[in-house]
């Protein structure tokens, strides 16, 4: 067996060199050198220019739509970057946070010709990473980055993986005390492509044979520590926790899907935005992202893993009802979780009704 990585590890450091600002030469087709227009430095700029040609900048179709660029690609455009534009063009073009102060930021020109799955590999990647969905590209000969220690993914091997879930494999599991209930118990689970730990919380000894009382519930720092007031989910969590411990028995999935799948740091920034007017979807589509980036499969797969197959599922969202079904859970019963609302997300509550589903 070989001692270098293969394709999930080789992943999981492009995603690392990403969030640091180190270019990845994705090896396809037509061969790619990129790095997130986030952590992107005037150095790098200069020299990813010198080696290559056909500078763009990779862009999601919403973010494009903001930026009224057209997108050929289908799910992406391919913004062109002339030698006019400095690195503080490309970040602003990536970043919506000044995009009212400075609304004209065009005509922009976008390719449409050549082969765009390097850029949409990248995309992937920079969301994986949880940075802004934008890259700065440039078209390279491999020959010509070959020796300067990058990490080259190979398009080919990487396709099956870019957009699928990593198998989750459990770690430990002890007894935890909780104020819900004495007889707690936390398992982890950890994915086998490098990314971040889920957990599953155990309140008693739930029947494996009769469907468990269970909440998928996606991480939320500002909710669930903090006592923000602009969502429901840190009394969603308590309030699940509470009847699990009322009735005896239940399984809390603790996703770490955080703001929806875009992470802590882009959650931020759709507060920002929605602090000049844009509700929680609008904000996520200036940003680049879908309205909903997790992946409930993840719940599935735990729950899998643990020996249930079938749940009363806590939840407001027909979404995770459906994904939960076509996973192989059973629902046997959806259980409301109407807590948590304050004067601060009455227009967050409302939009996820509206615009998600949710049946508040």
């Amino acid at each position: 067996m070989a001692l270098g990585p293969d394709i999930i590890e080789t992943l999981a450091r492009a995603r690392s060199d990403l969030r640091m600002g180190v270019p990845v030469v994705i090896a396809g087709s037509a061969p790619v050198l990129v790095v997130a227009a986030e952590t992107l430095s005037p150095a790098r700029l200069d020299r990813m220019r010198a080696l290559g040609h056909d500078p763009v900048l990779a862009i999601t179709t919403w973010r494009a739509e903001t930026l009224k660029a057209r997108a050929y690609d289908g799910d992406l455009a391919r913004i062109e970057v002339g030698a006019e534009m400095g690195l503080a063009t490309l970040q602003a073009l990536a970043d919506p946070k000044d995009d009212l102060a400075t609304p004209m930021k065009g005509p922009l020109m976008t390719a449409r010709d050549g082969d765009a799955s390097g850029h949409r590999a990248a995309i992937q990647l920079c969301k994986a990473a949880r940075l802004l969905p934008a890259a700065f590209c440039v078209t390279v000969d491999i020959a010509a980055v070959s020796g300067l220690g990058l990490t080259v993914v190979d398009l080919a091997a990487a396709q099956g993986h870019l957009a699928g879930r990593s198998p989750l494999h459990p770690v430990v599991q002890a007894r935890l005390p909780l104020e819900v209930s004495e007889a707690g118990r936390l398992h982890v689970f950890r994915p086998e492509d490098g990314g971040e730990e889920h957990y599953a919380v155990e309140i008693g000894r739930p029947d494996r044979s009769q469907p468990v009382l269970s909440r998928l519930h996606s991480a939320c720092f500002t909710g669930d520590l903090m006592g923000s007031l602009k969502c429901d989910c840190g009394p969603q969590l308590r309030g699940a926790l509470r009847q699990m411990g009322e009735e005896g028995a239940g399984v809390l999935l603790y996703l770490n899907q955080e703001g929806r799948g875009i992470g802590l740091a882009n959650k931020m920034r759709a507060y920002a935005l929605q602090d000049q007017g844009f509700d929680t979807v609008e904000a996520n589509h200036r940003l680049g992202f879908e309205d909903d980036e997790r992946d409930f499969r993840l719940g599935s797969d735990i729950l899998t893993s643990l020996g249930f197959r079938a749940v009363r599922l806590m939840t407001n969202n027909p979404a995770k009802v459906a994904m939960m079904e076509a996973s192989g859970i059973a629902v046997a019963e959806r259980v409301p979780l109407k807590v948590g609302e304050t004067q601060h997300n009455q227009a967050y509550l409302a939009t996820k009704a509206a615009k998600s589903g949710h049946l508040l």
